[in-house]
């Protein structure tokens, strides 16, 4: 099992202090993000990380890691950035967003998944959004399941009574298969799409999560997984302040 960590975004959200070093490198509790992420995902005996930078990419110093750099960072946005390592999203992989702090429970249960392609989902998320009012319920990531708890629909954002709504980590797990299935279907689109892209305006400007819902909509199952355990994201000060609270050693 391997991972890919996607680090090619920025700091300046949380704070000017920052804003020059890759957001993944910022400190919580005098240890990188990403430092975090590799410990975790080395007690979970992962084989090899790869991490994507982007801006600043100099600015990384971590050991026992694979470096990619995203030399065209500008010109597209997550998934164009996950792309770049197209030729190691293969086999089983984790793919990771960088500006997420798990346990280890989290990403065990992830590994625990027999499912070509699974993405996991807090069910109890919007307790994580008292008094962030920095980053409002609204920007959430949301994942839409139906009775049968069946993914129908991700993305930001989504008001829907009538179904159950989670929040999506930033955490996928590809099996060879699920892997080999997620590289073709973007490399077909990359050559034929043409406009608007799911929630984006364009495939070069999509999310991840725009081209995980463009699965759904090929009937190309995606599995849910309902995490239990500590995690949080740190876009904001705020979140910064929260996640040195709940992983503080």
């Amino acid at each position: 099992m391997n991972a890919i960590i996607i680090a090619a975004g920025s700091g300046k959200r949380i704070s000017n202090e920052v804003k020059d070093i890759p957001k993944s490198m910022v400190k919580v509790n005098e240890k990188s993000i990403i430092e975090h992420q590799i410990s975790v995902l080395k007690q979970a005996e992962i084989d090899e990380i790869y991490v994507i930078t982007g801006p600043h990419s100099e600015k990384f110093d971590l050991n026992h890691v694979k470096y990619i750099k995203d030399q065209n960072y500008t010109e597209h946005d997550i998934l164009g950035s996950l792309m770049e390592a197209k030729n190691f999203l293969k086999n089983d992989i984790l793919v990771l967003y960088s500006d997420i702090i798990f346990d280890l429970p989290i990403i065990q249960q992830m590994l625990d998944s027999k499912d070509d392609i699974s993405i996991a989902i807090d069910m109890n998320w919007e307790k994580m959004y008292e008094g962030r009012t920095l980053h409002p319920k609204s920007e959430a990531e949301n994942v839409e399941l139906n009775y049968a708890k069946k993914i129908i629909k991700i993305q930001k954002n989504i008001q829907n009574n009538n179904n159950c709504i989670g929040e999506f980590l930033g955490i996928v797990k590809f099996s060879p298969t699920g892997s080999k299935l997620f590289v073709k279907k973007y490399e077909e689109l990359a050559k034929t799409h043409i406009g608007n892209f799911q929630q984006a305006d364009s495939i070069s400007k999509a999310y991840l999560t725009d081209m995980i819902q463009e699965l759904i909509d090929s009937n190309i199952h995606v599995e849910p997984i309902f995490i239990s355990g500590k995690w949080c994201e740190i876009d904001t000060i705020q979140d910064l302040r929260n996640a040195e609270k709940i992983f503080k050693n």
